[in-house]
């Protein structure tokens, strides 16, 4: 016999993860009562994902849960926020007992590496959508901005850029790839890494940051939007996998620019962050400079030799 939605509730949630001490009421009432200590601001995020866009047929239901985690917990890292709690809600088809066990091991992969609590949420049967939202910390008056961008501040982003557009080709079979790559690009894909450590270490030293989920080229537009201000690029510059490497220069540079699903952070330093500074951070995660902020509202692309390189694309849209 299935399992009751508050059977399903007991049996999963309520008590997998230890309660935050900031949480007086959790999972078991009509809503959760939290606190917020004094001198912190409350950061916010909110994803959802639906089967079919958001993730392939291919993905296992514990992969869904470590990525619907990871997609949040990226945008508290490019707030340079420490996360704490989660609220989570599931519409799922009948019988979800076996799909509920492997999304739960993925989930708490992740929860527990960050000592997440899960404080509250929704049940719902219908089509396969997950919406989850986080909730994290930041000391009042340092959370990272898209809007501090300067003339002058140089570009970075962390890690590879373009490995999970690589892997979605080549389950569609657009790109071919070698075999000694798959599994790296489909744990790029399916279990992206979100950069937790990297955005607190960047409060007091960014300028402005944003996670890279719509590709490279849309996500850094926001910055300058933001800013008012222009980026002088150099597409060589950006960093990409060895598998990304087995494709023609001008492929990659587009795929790492467009494709998104990458979960790196992309953020702005002054001029006044040491090279030691940046190292240390680099120690975290490597770091590539692609380029610098300018006054003119646009982005540009140069080569090396100078000459101008037009991305094919503007990044992923939902519309």
């Amino acid at each position: 016999m299935a399992l009751s939605e508050f059977e399903l509730i007991d049996r999963f949630f309520k008590n997998a993860f230890p309660d935050a001490p900031e949480v007086s009421c959790g999972i078991g009432d009509d809503a959760a009562l939290v606190s917020v200590p004094p001198g912190q601001e409350l950061a916010l995020t909110m994803d959802t994902l639906v089967a079919g866009i958001h993730f392939p047929a291919s993905a296992t239901p514990a992969d869904i849960g470590y990525k619907a985690l990871a997609v949040n917990l990226s945008d508290l890292a490019a707030m340079g926020a420490e996360p704490r709690w989660i609220t989570l809600s599931l519409t799922l088809p009948q019988d979800p007992e076996h799909w509920l066990e492997g999304f739960m091991s993925g989930f708490s992969l992740l929860a527990e590496k960050y000592a997440l609590s899960l404080i509250g949420g929704d049940l719902a049967r219908g089509p396969l959508s997950i919406t989850l939202q986080l909730h994290g910390f930041v000391p009042a008056g340092s959370a990272l901005r898209r809007s501090g961008a300067r003339p002058g501040d140089r570009i970075y982003v962390s890690g590879t850029l373009g490995d999970a557009g690589l892997a979605l080709g080549m389950l569609d079979h657009r790109f071919i790839v070698d075999e000694q790559h798959h599994a790296a690009l489909l744990q790029r894909l399916h279990r992206p890494q979100p950069r937790v450590e990297l955005g607190l270490a960047l409060r007091g030293l960014a300028t402005s940051a944003i996670d890279i989920s719509d590709g490279l080229q849309a996500d850094l537009k926001h910055i300058l939007e933001a800013s008012h201000a222009g980026a002088a690029l150099n597409p060589e510059r950006v960093p990409v996998s060895g598998a990304m490497q087995q494709l023609p220069p001008e492929q990659a540079w587009n795929l790492a620019l467009t494709a998104g699903d990458d979960y790196e952070l992309c953020f702005t330093l002054p001029a006044s962050v040491t090279d030691v500074a940046v190292k240390n951070l680099a120690e975290i995660i490597p770091l590539q400079c692609i380029g610098h902020v300018t006054a003119q509202g646009e982005i540009d692309w140069r080569r090396s030799d100078g000459t101008i390189y037009k991305p094919d694309g503007a990044g992923y849209h939902h519309f």
